[in-house]
């Protein structure tokens, strides 16, 4: 056997079974697209289920993969065991109803034997108990000995869940050789010793179970393998673990040179080390599919290993970011098999650089209360932490519960795994009470009936006309006791219904892009459509109200989008392309879009960036998007392979599943994007661009709101208005505007200085007088008093002025200010010595005057609401004044 890197098997594999006449398709995102079962893709054919399902038709019935995978249930266990990890990578081909076993059973044993070279006295097989084909093909056609072919029941070789495709599995495995097992004499492929190592399954799905526990024949028989690439790259390469392959080694390598220690010299530091690797290898990989760190989801699934990884860190003694150094060797060691993440590699720096230095300050500020909390616990005799003290930790500070149940039981403490959980459940509890109570869609897919599932996917022709003729293939009215929409015959004047034709002109809402709105009329009747969205199926319902007549099933309708609202959207549709290009000129290419809202009104344009934009920088990305607007750029799309699109240099977004045919928007040279949606024809239709705010909505992710078209001119010609108004109110003209406001503002300045200036004479002089009515108690000067003053600063002003001249002093003053009662105490130094403290001297006087206070010895403030009890107030602090200094 020769000794293959990784890289080498990846492409020898999928160059394999492309001779065999599958389409190599390129690694699905690990974000799933519309499959809400999983929060990750974790296996090979998880995002291939689809065409599995029959959901979606396969680009061909014969496919190879290698997909990226993360799973994360074992993750406490990576580091501590050199077998788990939370990325890998999962080779498969596939066969959507074409070939079967006695081809996919020759195939696998010639990539195994005559392409990777294994020697097939080494290899064994496992079959299902009851497959008798599988064993005679895998005994007669390809020649493997009985004694390498094992019967396992349903617990080993069958794959199924619940009801639907399911079948038997071959798996295939290697025989490391006799040092490598437990020395038993029976020893074989069901043993945990580490001798025969599985590292191909092939899945033969050929039957439908049903409700009742019954298989019945598939029509259409599938084929589904899974080969576990760095399982492969240890048997090529003869090591013992995913650890000591190529690629991961190169990264173990580095995170050893960065701790200035050596692997596999002691057991702790070794596990440090493998988690550190792993966790970078996964996070890399994460970010660059458009993952960004947050506290639920997916996005925690990130920040967990990211965090984890950079604790790990400092047991290693690294105290200083680090990660960002080991991630150009994953990028380097990874690039040839996914070349995003070269073209992302700026951005998956920045994005991993921001996280670890958030969890610097986290772990900072966390750990001393977590350190509190242990030390209390054992204090007590406690042996766990409470529930509720690591939620306020979780919820509070940031600070992750796996980490602080790592860091509890390296102080021998458990952690109240079902207090926590409980707090986490009340607070989901309450945002879904919070979403409820702000209202949700009006309808969905699973509200509409059965029947419309035998309907064919309604033809778009909004592209290139606004009105046409169509036939009303169903109308739909909602059951308001059972919220479910049922077919209709017919809909008469004021009712609301869904509406599907056979084509339509009206764009349903997709990619931010809101839906279109107009009318559906005939002679005798007409509909306002107010709304259209589609199904997953492709069905379009237009959302109406008929306004007139009565509104029959089967009748041919003229279908016209109001023509002004498409026009005002696509000017706002249009402006996010040219804004995604303005702001990767100016901030950079790490700038992606992560989200958009396009409606008549105005446009939303989210995108990835780390902190706010200055002044500046939203003042060259407007300009930009205005001299494309005045270029007059020509909008042009064109349907072609995606292969094609992005060598042709269009912009795809992060998550976005796009079929192998792709609609491309170019706007002259200036930018080119995949995107469905509606356009202008030209830049310069979208008249001007004016950005309204520019704003942060969740962590690396910033968000700009514009306009463009009729609002824009709108919002111009209102700050025109207003300009020009205010220049009349201050006698001068637009253009001399600016000059006159500051010259007003210079004089105001002035105008301020002086009348401070004569407010601080009028207070000393007021002060001056107030001098005499201060009482001498045991040499300390006792001054109480209500005054007239501007503000509560020229009160505090008053009060140390006081202080200082009467020192040794004590002052409290009183004012009323917008109908309240503000108090202010002060003491010099000699008379806190003598046992005044203002504090209480001021709580005694603001509870008279109906309020509460406190401070400090030397200086206190308070307020209170009836301004009735000032003259009692001052009496009562007087007595409590007196009080403290005879004590």
């Amino acid at each position: 056997m020769e000794s293959m890197g990784l890289n080498e098997i990846r492409e020898k594999y999928l160059s394999f079974f492309e001779s065999k006449g599958h389409l190599r398709l390129p690694s699905f995102s690990l974000v799933p697209h519309n499959d809400p079962s999983v929060l990750l893709i974790n296996a090979g054919m998880t995002p291939l289920k689809p065409y599995f399902t029959g959901a979606q038709t396969p680009p061909r019935t014969r496919v190879t993969t290698c997909q990226k995978c993360i799973r994360t249930p074992d993750i406490e266990r990576v580091g501590h065991t050199a077998r788990h990890g939370t990325y890998f990578e999962m080779l498969g081909n596939f066969s959507f109803g074409d070939y079967f076993k006695k081809e996919v059973i020759p195939w696998a044993w010639e990539l195994v034997t005559d392409v990777f070279k294994m020697d097939p006295e080494r290899i064994h097989v496992t079959v299902y108990l009851d497959d008798d084909e599988a064993y005679d093909l895998w005994h007669h056609t390809v020649g493997l000995p009985e004694s390498h072919i094992t019967r396992l029941g349903k617990e080993d070789n069958f794959w199924e869940h619940g009801t639907g495709p399911c079948g038997p599995c071959s798996e295939i495995f290697y025989d490391r050789g006799i040092e490598h097992g437990c020395g038993k004499d029976n020893c074989g492929v069901t043993c945990d010793c580490d001798r025969f190592i599985e590292f191909w399954n092939l899945v033969f799905s050929q039957f439908d179970r049903q409700a009742d526990g019954t298989y019945l024949p598939l029509k259409q028989k599938n084929i589904d393998t899974g080969a576990g690439l760095e399982r492969l790259a240890c048997i090529m390469q003869d090591v013992d673990n995913l650890f000591e392959t190529d690629t991961v080694r190169a990264v173990l390598n580095k995170v050893c040179e960065i701790a200035g220690v050596k692997y596999d010299q002691d057991h702790q530091t070794d596990v440090a080390i493998r988690v550190i690797t792993d966790h970078i290898r996964s996070t890399t990989m994460m970010i660059s599919d458009g993952i960004l760190p947050s506290n639920e989801g997916r996005g925690y699934v990130l920040r967990r290993l990211l965090r984890r990884a950079a604790r790990y860190g400092r047991l290693l003694g690294v105290d200083r970011p680090f990660l960002n150094e080991l991630t150009p060797i994953v990028i380097k060691e990874s690039e040839t098999a996914y070349p995003e993440l070269a073209e992302r590699k700026d951005y998956i720096l920045q994005v991993i650089a921001r996280e670890e230095e958030r969890f610097a300050r986290t772990i900072k500020q966390g750990s001393v209360i977590l350190d509190e909390k242990i030390q209390q616990a054992r204090a007590q005799g406690q042996t766990e932490l409470e529930g509720k003290e690591v939620f306020l930790l979780h919820d509070t500070y940031g600070f992750p519960f796996d980490l602080t149940r790592e860091i509890a039981a390296e102080a021998g403490l458990t952690v109240d795994k079902d207090g926590f959980d409980e707090q986490m459940k009340n607070q989901r509890n309450q945002a879904r009470a919070a979403l409820k109570a702000r209202g949700g869609s009006a309808w969905s897919d699973r509200s509409l009936p059965a029947e419309t599932a035998s309907l064919p996917a309604t033809v778009f022709d909004g592209y290139d006309s606004l009105e046409e003729s169509s036939e009303l293939l169903m109308i739909l009215q909602k059951d308001e006791d059972t919220d479910q929409y049922q077919a209709v015959p017919s809909a008469v004047e004021g009712s609301e219904v869904l509406l599907i034709f056979d084509r339509t002109p009206f764009y349903a809402e997709s990619g931010g892009q809101v839906g279109d709105r107009g009318l559906a009329a005939t002679d005798t009747c007409q509909a306002e459509i107010q709304e259209t969205r589609k199904t997953a199926e492709g069905l379009y319902l237009h959302a109406a109200v008929v306004r007139q007549g009565l509104l029959l099933n089967a009748q041919s309708l003229q279908l016209k989008v109001d023509a002004p609202s498409r026009w005002d959207t696509a000017r706002n549709h249009s402006c996010t392309h040219l804004l995604h290009k303005a702001l990767r000129t100016v901030l950079g290419s790490h700038v992606t879009q992560a989200g958009s809202e396009v409606n008549p009104q105005h446009l939303r344009f989210d995108f990835t960036h780390f902190q706010p934009l200055t002044a500046e920088e939203l003042r060259q990305v407007a300009q930009l998007v205005n001299e494309a607007i005045l270029a007059d750029y020509p909008v042009t799309t064109q349907v072609m392979s995606l292969e094609e699109a992005k060598a042709s240099g269009a912009m795809a977004l992060f998550n976005e599943k796009y079929k192998d045919k792709v609609r491309v928007v170019s706007m002259g040279d200036y930018s080119r994007e995949l995107c469905g949606g509606t356009h202008l024809t030209h830049t310069s239709q979208a008249g001007s661009f004016y950005i309204l705010s520019e704003s942060s909505v969740a962590s690396g992710v910033r968000r700009i709101e514009a306009v463009t078209g009729h609002a824009a001119l709108r919002l111009t010609q209102g700050l025109q208005d207003t300009v020009q108004d205010l220049a009349t109110d201050l006698k001068t003209t637009p253009s001399d505007l600016k000059a006159r406001v500051q010259n007003n503002l210079n004089e105001l300045r002035r105008l301020t200085r002086e009348l401070q200036n004569l407010e601080n004479r009028a207070a000393g002089q007021k002060a001056e007088k107030l001098k005499e009515s201060a009482k001498d108690i045991d040499g300390v000067h006792l001054l109480t008093a209500e005054v007239e003053v501007a503000s509560a600063d020229a009160l505090r002003d008053m009060a140390a002025m006081l202080r200082d001249s009467l020192a040794p002093a004590v002052i409290l003053l009183a004012a009323i200010l917008d109908g309240r009662v503000q108090l202010v105490a002060m003491a010099s130094g000699e008379a806190v010595k003598a046992g005044i403290h203002c504090g209480k001297l001021i709580k005694v006087a603001a509870q008279t005057a109906g309020g509460n206070g406190g401070g400090r010895p030397d200086m206190a403030q308070a307020g209170g609401k009836d301004v009735s009890k000032v003259s009692d107030a001052m009496a009562a602090a007087e007595v409590e004044a007196l009080l403290q200094l005879k004590h």
